[in-house]
C-alpha cells in the first residue's frame, strides 16, 4: 500500500466520526475546482476582516488594482492611472465593464463605495485604508458628514480622481485590496443586509456566487459579464467549508478537494505529507500571536504580559508541534519585508520571566488570578495552546486555562473583548510593514485590546505621512519597540509559513505568493479534456 492510501486508511475512520461531514454542499462534486476555507464573516467588501471572507470576496468583486503572483500591483478594473508630481493626486482611467446583472460600472460605484467604507455608521474595520485620502480620517472619524470635503471624485463615468492629503506611495497596493472593492449600491440599497445573500448579491469580478450553505460551503460560477472572462478558465469552484483537519484531508485524498491550506492538514501526519510532491511549503507575510487583553487583571500589568511573553519557548513549538517551516517570532512583523529591520525581542528567558512575574507581586506565580487563553476549534491551535499552558506552568509555576469556540463565535467574542488571552495572527493585507503596526492605534478595529497610547497613536500618525523610507522606518520600529517589546501588547510565537496541498500535475496557476491569495483567475486545468 502506498504512502498515500496508507494515510487516507489511517483517518478515515476518525473522520467518519465528525460532523458535517453527511449534508456537503449539493453542487460541491460538480465545482470543476474545490478549495477548502473556513466559513467566511461576511462577502460584504465594506466589512471584511479575514482571510477566509476576503479570499472569496477577491473571487466575487475586483477593484481598481489586482496583484500578480509577486504582488505587484496591475490593472483591474482601472486599466490605467496616473499621479501627479507631488504624489498627492492618483487620476484612474476605468475600463469598460459592468455589474453581473449587466448593469455598467462607473466611477460613481467606487466613489460610493469608498464613502460607505469611510462612513462612520458602516463601521469597517478597514477604513483606515483609505486614511490618507484627503478629509478621509476626519469623515471617518465622524468630525464632519460633508463628503465633497473628502478627496474622491468622479468628473465623469470612466475617470476616478483620489487626492490624498499626503503621498502615499503604496496606494496603488491599496487598490488591489478586497475593502476597496466596488459595491452595487443598488443592491444594497434595495435589500439592505440580505444583499450578499445567493439570488440577491451582484458582484462585478470574474465569478458569481450562486449557492451558500451554513457551514458547509459556497458554489460560485464564472461570471459571463466579467470584462476579461476570455482569460477564465474554471467554469464553477466550490469553496468548502471545515474545521477538522482529518475531515478535511480526507475529503482531499478521496478526490473531493483540490486544494486545502493548512486547515486540511493533521498535524500528526506533517512528517509523512512534507515527503510527497503535492506538499507545498513557502514562506507567508503573517504572524502567529496572543493578544492581551490589557484592561483585565492581571494582564493589565505590563511586567505579567512580559513574563508570559519571556516564557514562550517559539523555537520548540515549531520544532515539535507545527513542524512546517514556520520560525519561531522575535518581533511582530515579519523578517522578509525589503526597507524594514524589525525589532528583536529577548526571546525564552525562563530566569527573567520569573523575576517579572515576581516584580509584578506574584513570586512563584502565587496569589495570580486565573488566567484564560481563548483559541477557535482547530487541532494546530489545540496543540499550540496546550504546549504554551505546559511552557507556562513549567516557568512560571501558573496554571493557564484553555477556552475553545467555533470560528464565527471566537471572532465575535474577540471583538467585543470578552477573554484574558487569545490566539491571533495577522496577514498582511500589502507587503509594508505599517500594515502590521497602525493596527494598534486607539481607533483600529482591529486592535481588540483595549491598548491606547497616545505616543503610539502619534507615531503611528508620523508613519503615514512620512515619505522617506528610511525615516518611516525609524517610525515603525519605535512603535513596534513600544507595542510589542514595552507593552507586550501582543505576544509573538511564530512566523507563518504557507502549507498547501494539491496536484501540480494536474493544476497550474495554484503557485503560493507571500499572501497565499487563491485567486481564481489564474488557476486552470493542465489536462482540459479530463476536467469534470
Amino acid at each position: 500500500m502506498n504512502v498515500r492510501s496508507t494515510l487516507s486508511t489511517l483517518l478515515l475512520g476518525a473522520a467518519l466520526l465528525l460532523p458535517g461531514l453527511s449534508g456537503c454542499l449539493g453542487n460541491e462534486t460538480a465545482a470543476d475546482f474545490r478549495f477548502l476555507n473556513l466559513e467566511p464573516e461576511t462577502l460584504d467588501p465594506g466589512l471584511v476582516g479575514g482571510q477566509a471572507g476576503g479570499r472569496i470576496i477577491a473571487n466575487l468583486f475586483e477593484g481598481l488594482c489586482v496583484r500578480d503572483a509577486q504582488l505587484v500591483p496591475q490593472p483591474g478594473i482601472a486599466r490605467s492611472w496616473q499621479v501627479s508630481a507631488d504624489g498627492l493626486t492618483w487620476t484612474f482611467h476605468l475600463r469598460e465593464s459592468s455589474w453581473s446583472d449587466g448593469t455598467p460600472l462607473t466611477s460613481e460605484d467606487f466613489r460610493w463605495s469608498w464613502l460607505r467604507l469611510l462612513d462612520p455608521m458602516t463601521a469597517s474595520k478597514s477604513a483606515q485604508l483609505l486614511h490618507g485620502v484627503r478629509g478621509a480620517e476626519e469623515f471617518n472619524a465622524g468630525r464632519h458628514d460633508d463628503t465633497s470635503r473628502v478627496g474622491i471624485r468622479a468628473p465623469d463615468a470612466s475617470t476616478l480622481v483620489v487626492e490624498l492629503a499626503h503621498p502615499v506611495p503604496w496606494f496603488a497596493d491599496l487598490c488591489a485590496t478586497p475593502p476597496l472593492s466596488p459595491v452595487p449600491r443598488q443592491r444594497i440599497e434595495a435589500a439592505g443586509n440580505r444583499w450578499t445573500r445567493p439570488g440577491e448579491i451582484v458582484s462585478n469580478g470574474p465569478f458569481c456566487l450562486v449557492d451558500r450553505r451554513l457551514n458547509q460551503g459556497l458554489y460560485l460560477q464564472r461570471n459571463e459579464r466579467y470584462w476579461n472572462v476570455d482569460a477564465i478558465a474554471l467554469a464553477s469552484a466550490a469553496a468548502i467549508t471545515g474545521d477538522f483537519a482529518n475531515a478535511n484531508f480526507n475529503r482531499y485524498e478521496s478526490g473531493l478537494l483540490d486544494w486545502v491550506d493548512s486547515g486540511g492538514v493533521p498535524p500528526a501526519l506533517v512528517d509523512h505529507l512534507r515527503e510527497r510532491d503535492d506538499w507545498h511549503a513557502t514562506p507567508f507575510l503573517a504572524t502567529y500571536f496572543l493578544r492581551c487583553n490589557v484592561d483585565r487583571p492581571p494582564l493589565d500589568d505590563a511586567r505579567v504580559r512580559q513574563a508570559l511573553q519571556a516564557s514562550i519557548d517559539g523555537a520548540a513549538i515549531v520544532q515539535y508541534v507545527t513542524r512546517s517551516g514556520q520560525v519561531a517570532a522575535h518581533s511582530l512583523v515579519p523578517p522578509q519585508l525589503p526597507g524594514y529591520e524589525e525589532i528583536q525581542l529577548s526571546g525564552h528567558e525562563p530566569e527573567r520571566a520569573r523575576r517579572l512575574l515576581a516584580e509584578a507581586g506574584y513570586p512563584g506565580g502565587k496569589g495570580l488570578p486565573a488566567i484564560t487563553l481563548l483559541i477557535s476549534t482547530s487541532q494546530w491551535h489545540r496543540q499550540i495552546a496546550e504546549v504554551l499552558q505546559q511552557q507556562w506552568r513549567d516557568t512560571l509555576d501558573i496554571e493557564v486555562r484553555i477556552q475553545n469556540q467555533e470560528w464565527k463565535v471566537f471572532t465575535s467574542t474577540v471583538r467585543q473583548g470578552d477573554y484574558d488571552l487569545a490566539r491571533g495572527s495577522w496577514i498582511a493585507d500589502y507587503a509594508d510593514a505599517g500594515n502590521f503596526l497602525e493596527i494598534w492605534s486607539t481607533a483600529s478595529p482591529n486592535n481588540r485590546t483595549g491598548f491606547s497610547d497616545v505616543a503610539v497613536d502619534s507615531l503611528i500618525n508620523a508613519s503615514a505621512r512620512e515619505i522617506d523610507p528610511a525615516r518611516r522606518a525609524l517610525l515603525l520600529q519605535e512603535i513596534e519597540r513600544r507595542v510589542v517589546q514595552e507593552q507586550a501588547v501582543i505576544l509573538p510565537v511564530y512566523y507563518f509559513a504557507i502549507t498547501n496541498l494539491y496536484d501540480d500535475s494536474r493544476w497550474e496557476g495554484l503557485e503560493p505568493d507571500p499572501l497565499n491569495q487563491l485567486d481564481l483567475r489564474r488557476v486552470r486545468p493542465r489536462h482540459p479534456e479530463a476536467m469534470r
